[in-house]
């Protein structure tokens, strides 16, 4: 049976995240649950069918597609406040107009539930 030093384990794992170049800014799990939430419902109503998540080093992208191949209709955005007290998120169309922003993402989320469907023929 072999006996590990924990402690220095530890500190080269420490050492190692500290070498880490940059951090990233991502979703927690509560975000994820809002955010997921909204798309499971218009998933189910047809209006949406894919989504992807990306990291960066100043902001998080949850992007909304209608198709798989096209561009996203909608960018739920975190962004990291220079004061770190806070959270902004962002909801962006596809032409990049920001819908509403806001520290409050269930407030944020709202104006995803407003927007109607439009049948263009």
């Amino acid at each position: 049976m072999q006996i590990y030093d924990l402690s220095a384990i530890r500190e080269r794992q420490k050492r190692a995240w500290e070498q880490f170049p940059q951090r990233v800014v991502t979703f927690h799990k509560q975000e994820l649950k809002i955010i997921l939430s909204t798309y499971g419902r218009k998933v189910a109503a047809g209006e949406w069918r894919d989504y992807a998540i990306s990291s960066l080093r100043t902001t998080a992208v949850f992007s909304i597609f209608r198709r798989t191949a096209d561009l996203p209709i909608y960018c739920v955005e975190k962004r990291l406040s220079e004061s770190r007290r806070c959270d902004l998120y962002l909801i962006r169309s596809r032409e990049g107009r920001v819908l509403r922003s806001g520290t409050d993402l269930r407030a944020v989320m709202g104006v995803l539930e407003q927007i109607p469907l439009r049948v263009v023929r």
